[in-house]
């Protein structure tokens, strides 16, 4: 792989039942340029008897690499579990095995943005070399780009950035004209997927973006015009990440799921950015 935007399928997209070896074959064979892993999953690698050596292994005798790293969360809690300190840990490794730059990471506790931005401090302090990436998520306690600038900005880290998803943003009714060159500068990825016209409840919102998204320029929210923003706005992107967390498109198979999302994803980018698939 030689692109330096890879579009990568990431993690939820192919869900969570798969052996490691399955994974990366539906990737490569649909298309991808890199799969996404989150702490769990590389986990549930090892939990097949895999070594870090043998995961390796399964991805250069497939030409795929992990180009994506997940999930930090409860990062702003004063007392954190030994799960969240392990996984955050967990989260450092994985990026050091496999050459990864950034973390993915969200907060679904809601606090100040100075609170918040402290917080986020001494996340950056302790990831160093690794660039953490927050995504804001409507239901949670960064719920949109004006505060996820705001708590990134007063943090005053070179390596705290935004990541930006297109179901997040579509759902928090942001338009496609407010990613200005200044905030920009600040996202160092992107996830894309598609929308429904309606979203669910506020009350269970956070159930339709893990179950009932869809592929890229499938729905209602124009993929393509998010794209678009993007790139006017001169994000040069660590990774394109395809992140359609669906019930629905999973049960039609792994190899399935990864196809369909590639293809309506490379549809997308013919239209919006040809120079990532080219």
């Amino acid at each position: 792989m030689s692109k330096k935007n890879p579009i990568t399928v990431s993690s939820w997209t192919l869900g969570d039942q798969c052996k490691f070896e399955d994974r990366v074959i539906a990737a490569k064979e649909a298309g991808y340029e890199g799969i996404g892993l989150r702490a769990e999953t590389y986990v549930d690698a090892l939990n097949e008897g895999l070594h870090d050596e043998d995961i390796l292994a399964i991805l250069d005798k497939h030409d795929m690499k992990v180009t994506e790293v997940e999930y930090i969360v409860q990062w702003c809690e004063e007392h954190r579990s030994y799960e969240q300190k392990y996984k955050e840990q967990m989260c450092f490794h994985m990026c050091e095995l496999f050459g990864v730059g950034h973390i993915n990471c969200g907060l679904m506790e809601n606090y100040s943005v100075e609170y918040t931005a402290q917080k986020l401090k001494e996340l950056c302090q302790r990831a160093g070399k690794y660039i953490i990436g927050v995504e804001p998520m409507p239901y949670s306690g960064i719920p949109n780009l004006q505060k996820g600038w705001e708590v990134v900005k007063a943090s005053g880290c070179e390596n705290a950035m935004l990541i930006l998803d297109t179901w997040h943003w579509v759902r928090a009714n942001q338009p496609y004209d407010i990613l200005t060159p200044e905030i920009a500068k600040k996202v160092i990825s992107i996830q894309i997927n598609d929308a429904y016209e309606r979203p669910y409840a506020d009350s269970i919102l956070r159930d339709e973006s893990m179950h009932d998204r869809l592929a890229p320029g499938t729905g209602a929210k124009d993929t393509a015009g998010f794209v678009k923003m993007i790139k006017d706005a001169g994000v040069d992107p660590k990774v394109i990440g395809v992140e359609v967390i669906s019930d629905e498109i999973l049960g039609r198979g792994l190899k399935e799921a990864a196809a369909y999302t590639y293809e309506n994803t490379e549809k997308v980018l013919k239209e919006a950015w040809p120079e990532m698939v080219d």
